[in-house]
């Protein structure tokens, strides 16, 4: 074998601080790489929540739409026509006799027939 020179106990201090600056840089530089890389997983995590979200509330719509109507669902529109009814009734109430159609006009929306002399 070749006769290798022992290593210093020591190394000098100006290597030393050469490697040691460059063991600090390159950690800044990790750091750096490492908050960006964290910053690009949670906003696509972000964005993937929201998308999911979104199919979510359009699969609920679309199931919504298809499914049977029920009894609850009748027995709201029927409380909801009533309604819609009274409020009608009570606006033609408030409507002049010659619009509301109730003075001479027939059903059909003409003019009242008139009588034969």
């Amino acid at each position: 074998m070749a006769d290798r020179k022992p290593t210093p106990p020591r190394l000098p201090d100006a290597v030393r601080e050469a490697v040691e600056r460059t063991l600090e840089a390159t950690r800044e530089s990790a750091q750096t790489t490492r908050s960006r890389a964290q910053e690009a997983v949670d906003e696509l995590v972000r964005s993937a929540e929201a998308g999911a979200g979104a199919v979510r509330e359009r699969v609920k719509e679309a199931f919504d739409e298809r499914r049977p109507v029920t009894t609850d669902d009748l027995r709201e529109l029927r409380a909801e026509l009533r309604s819609i009814d009274r409020r009608l009734k009570a606006i033609e109430e408030r409507l002049p006799a010659s619009r509301s159609g109730r003075t001479g006009t027939s059903a059909r929306g003409g003019r009242k027939p008139r009588a034969k002399k």
